[in-house]
């Protein structure tokens, strides 16, 4: 009951659509419908220009990563599972909000927040692989697709290491993969649309 209830509150927590509301208070914009459509950090500073704006949106959507593990150690202390589905549960309401339609941002700002509290090995694996990408392609799309993908790919082959500089760490090998490889699918869901945009681009 503790764990359902546990994902309830962070689903509802990650869904907060930041962007959303900030376009529509400081532009009266409903981001959806300019720009990319993406309800995140990326589109929400394209679209107004402002840094400000850009930087609040990405810093709430960090925060909200990071109270769902907090959250999710405070009611289901030294379990990993149980803090990494809370992320997930975060992550899912980032991506698909039930408050507009089950639209969202890409969830990768609420990601890096949940993972700089339980396992920061994976945030620094995610940047350091984005980078190598950007410098590949100059496509930011294309970057955190492959990212993402890279730490599905060093979990399942450094899934012992990572454990041991996880806090808590999973219980076994195979829950690490999977919890993780299950964060980082959510991730790839909100990416396909763009990616099929630049292929047929091209």
């Amino acid at each position: 009951m503790t764990l359902s209830i546990l994902l309830i509150i962070t689903y509802i927590i990650g869904s907060f659509p930041t962007g959303f509301i900030v376009l529509k208070i400081t532009h009266n914009l409903d981001i959806r419908k300019v720009g990319s459509g993406n309800v995140g950090t990326l589109n929400s500073f394209e679209v107004t220009n402002s840094k400000k704006i850009g930087i609040f949106v990405l810093f709430v959507d960090l925060i909200k990563g990071i109270i769902s593990i907090i959250l999710a150690k405070l009611l289901i202390p030294n379990d990993f599972f149980a803090a990494v589905l809370a992320l997930n549960s975060a992550v899912l309401g980032h991506c698909y909000s039930i408050w507009i339609k089950f639209s969202g941002g890409r969830g990768l700002a609420t990601a890096a927040g949940g993972a700089l509290v339980l396992s920061p090995a994976i945030l620094i694996i995610w940047l350091f692989n984005w980078v190598i990408m950007k410098k590949i392609s100059s496509n930011i799309h294309v970057s955190n697709f492959g990212a993402t993908i890279m730490v599905i790919i060093f979990s399942i082959f450094f899934s012992e290491e990572l454990n041991l500089i996880t806090f808590p760490p999973a219980e076994e090998g195979l829950i690490f993969i999977f919890s993780i490889s299950l964060l980082m699918f959510i991730i790839l869901t909100k990416h396909i649309t763009p990616l099929k945009e630049i292929i047929y681009k091209n």
